[in-house]
């Protein structure tokens, strides 16, 4: 089986790998990184949600032999003590119910906020629109976004 040196979270690993294992297994099962969650594992509900080079993209779509150079960011490298502003305005808009999507979510919302820093309502549900959520917290989803980009600007 092949050897993947991978890094993630601006840390290298060396990880043996089958090529066409999705990098959500290498995540979960191969580093114990297991903020991001399996959902669907078809690109649908958006739980897997990682930065891939900086952008929003699902790990259960990507296989780990592609991802050698670029580098990944999962929930747990977003910040190390939870001060990132879309996590801070999350936790003051009391975001989470079953809190199970929140991850990928937050990981959209940053990977979004990076590029828009001053969005609106509809460019927050448009960036926001493949992320699902059970429990129907879009409209504290939304008003997050919001306060994390305040605090941005």
């Amino acid at each position: 089986m092949p050897v993947y040196s991978i890094k993630i979270n601006g840390e290298s690993h060396s990880v043996e790998a089958d090529p066409d294992t999705p990098l959500l297994w290498v995540l979960r099962d191969h580093l114990n990184l297991v903020g991001t969650k399996f959902g669907c594992g078809m690109g649908q509900c958006g739980a897997c949600t990682i930065h891939l080079d900086g952008s929003a993209t699902r790990s259960c779509l990507l296989k780990v032999s592609m991802v050698d150079t670029m580098e990944i960011t999962t929930i747990e490298g977003l910040s190390k003590d939870g001060t990132h502003p879309v996590q801070l305005a999350w936790k003051e808009i009391d975001v989470p119910q079953c809190g199970y999507c929140q991850a990928g979510q937050i990981m959209s919302a940053s990977a979004f906020l990076a590029q828009n820093s001053n969005p609106s309502k509809t460019d927050i549900r448009d960036a926001m629109s493949g992320n699902l959520c059970r429990c129907a917290s879009y409209n504290r989803i939304e008003k997050a976004i919001e306060t994390a980009a305040s605090k941005m600007s």
